[in-house]
């Protein structure tokens, strides 16, 4: 819930992330705000708005399990300043359940959200895919000030290979794969409401292949997560490894893949986005 001093302003000992991402019921409705702490060149950035909806759900006294897989379209721009957020239980049943919450501003929708919960259960367990290899987090040098846009200054960036190129504009595209370890700047631990912001942190395919920054902006982004609470509980990391790439760019849509794996070696998130660019 929001936390807010006797005053009435913002609890500064909370987390900005967690500040960032409160809803309160006011009225009846679920109500949040945006963060210019999280803002991005055009309105607010897409990872902690999709968090800030996913944190509402987690507060239903009848949501069951942890979330599987997460759904965000942003159907139309996000401004600054307040939003509803209008929570729907589609399905349930013994062991599932699916989720719809629709962000509105204005009394348009603005973005919604299909998610997908579970409980999981011991059963037969096998993983094919293995931790790309890279230094420990603490022996890469993160960027420091590369990026202006507010939100990416809340995360610490520490490319491993693809190191982005912004002012390079390029003759011929180069490659579009990213491996970085990623962290809040201020050291969170890393859990559902994390995860699927950094599924957005991942710099647009399109600055990469091209060396410049071009106008861009998530369409939608769909998150599966591969480990429940008592999974990242365990892991007990403020870091991961994430890795992401593309495959295709073509009149004015591209795609854009993405995953983030614990110190430890755990595949977290599997994450794939549409992006809309202009170029």
């Amino acid at each position: 819930m929001l936390e807010t001093t006797p005053d009435g302003t913002t609890d500064p000992t909370i987390h900005p992330f967690d500040r960032s991402t409160q809803v309160i019921i006011a009225d009846g409705r679920w109500r949040g705000i945006t963060s210019d702490d999280y803002f991005g060149f055009f309105g607010p950035f897409g990872g902690v708005t999709a968090a800030t909806m996913l944190r509402a759900i987690l507060l239903q006294p009848e949501r069951i399990g942890d979330p599987l897989s997460v759904t965000v379209n942003f159907c139309a721009p996000v401004g600054g300043g307040g939003f509803d957020l209008d929570l729907r239980l589609i399905k349930a049943t013994r062991s599932t359940q699916h989720w719809m919450v629709e962000l509105m501003q204005n009394g348009d929708v603005a973005a919604f959200m299909t998610a997908m919960f579970a409980t999981r259960r011991p059963s037969w367990s096998h993983h094919t895919a293995t931790m790309p290899k890279a230094p420990p987090v603490d022996r890469v040098e993160p960027l420091s000030g590369e990026i202006v846009a507010p939100w990416t200054q809340q995360y610490r960036f520490a490319f491993v290979e693809g190191h982005p190129r912004f002012d390079a504009r390029l003759d011929a595209p180069a490659s579009t794969f990213s491996k970085m370890w990623l962290s809040d700047a201020t050291p969170r631990p890393i859990d559902f409401l994390s995860l699927l912001s950094m599924s957005d942190s991942f710099f647009a395919r399109i600055f990469h292949a091209l060396g410049t920054l071009v106008p861009i902006g998530t369409v939608s982004m769909t998150t599966t997560f591969h480990a429940d609470a008592a999974d990242l509980a365990a892991e007990n990391a403020t870091a991961v490894l994430g890795v992401a790439d593309a495959r295709i760019f073509h009149k004015s849509f591209g795609d854009q893949t993405g995953e983030l794996w614990s110190p430890g070696g755990r595949l977290l998130v599997t994450t794939s986005q549409v992006v809309y660019f202009q170029a």
